[in-house]
């Protein structure tokens, strides 16, 4: 038995899971990994890559050393994660299956399953922080900023979080894929996945056809009620969307791109604008439902923290204007582009990630 005890390690066939398993191994831990398969509809070569990335977490745990568990969660992440992601879209919204699969299954579902097999601890090579301070669980960002992923952890609470190790939290990327070439990880230069992992590789738009019919409608102008083309779904589009639309100019208007400003679900409407900064796209204020604080309490109210309304995006300095168990009101400093019902805004005072909710 390993001095500091057992902590089993998500491991995905990535370069930063792996990593975090040989970072905990050289820090003393008896490390177990565990490869969760989360989706097995329609899972083949041509889409999803699960079957690959087995391959690859099975070399790296041979390569550092550790025995590698493979478990399925599919059936928890239909009911909890994908059932969850077609009603939001149905209801016009733009879900994030990410954070949904953080809350659910990598820290519900494999944390109780850890502890089933003894683990202390359990470990992610997701790229944020974890410490404790004055008795609480405090969640921070990575010191790569480029990378940090707080964003999508926002739900985790102080008991998943008294768990969690984050081995990645002061490591950069490029030292990750430097760590793990000298240590001889095949997958040391593999690329990142991105996108939602059930979708993979394919078209969007066919994917969600397959289990919301289409439901064509008008496009419209939103400054001057003009019909401007047609929609197969308002589901397919997203607040700020600029791709996919299908219309061009019009005569004696200006050639400026088109962007989703808005949904009238009841009318089966998509309302367009011109350009950028078209002040449809700007929002100083939101409201938030659905919270999730980290330490258990909710924000201070007129105090000036910064946000994300997106994951990629600056953090923007805001306050909390109200907030109860139901809601909470945050006004920016300056107008913030597409925020977009559905998505979490998450709140920050300086590195520390505070929670957050849906954007409603």
């Amino acid at each position: 038995m390993s001095e500091k005890g057992t902590v089993v390690v998500g491991m995905s066939g990535g370069v930063d899971s792996s990593v975090a398993a040989l970072l905990l191994k050289q820090a003393g831990w008896k490390v177990v990994g565990l490869f969760m398969k989360n989706w097995e509809d329609d899972d083949d070569e041509e889409y999803c890559s699960s079957r690959q990335d087995l391959i690859d977490a099975v070399s790296a745990a041979d390569v550092i050393g550790i025995d590698l568990e493979v478990v399925n969660f599919s059936a928890e992440y239909k009911d909890r994660v994908f059932a969850e992601f077609l009603r939001e879209y149905q209801a016009g919204r733009t879900p994030n299956p990410d954070v949904l699969c953080n809350a659910e299954i990598k820290f519900k579902a494999f944390l109780d399953h850890a502890l089933q097999l003894g683990a202390e601890k359990i470990a992610t090579g997701h790229y944020a922080g974890v410490r404790e301070f004055l008795g609480e669980y405090q969640l921070l960002k990575a010191e790569d900023g480029t990378k940090d992923q707080s964003y999508f952890l926002h739900r985790l609470n102080q008991a998943q979080l008294s768990r969690t190790l984050f081995p990645l939290a002061q490591v950069y990327k490029r030292d990750v894929r430097r760590i793990a070439a000298e240590a001889g990880l095949a997958n040391h230069a593999k690329k990142d996945s991105t996108g939602i992992c059930f979708i993979g590789e394919r078209d969007f738009r066919e994917f969600l056809q397959r289990y919301l019919p289409l439901q064509p409608g008008e496009i419209r102008n939103l400054d001057t009620d003009q019909v401007m083309g047609r929609h197969q779904g308002l589901m397919y589009h997203t607040l700020g969307q600029r791709d996919g639309l299908g219309i061009g100019g019009v005569k004696g208007a200006p050639e400026l791109p088109w962007y989703v400003a808005g949904k009238d679900m009841e009318k089966n409407l998509l309302y367009v604008v011109q350009g950028h900064d078209h002040p449809a796209l700007l929002r100083e204020r939101l409201t938030a439902a659905n919270l999730s604080w980290v330490s258990g309490r909710a924000p201070h109210t007129h105090w000036v923290y910064t946000a994300k309304t997106r994951y990629r995006q600056p953090d923007a300095p805001c306050e909390v204007e109200s907030v109860d168990s139901e809601h909470c009101e945050i006004v920016f400093a300056a107008p913030q582009w597409a925020v977009t019902p559905g998505q979490s805004v998450v709140l920050y005072e300086s590195r520390v990630c505070l929670g957050g909710g849906m954007i409603e």
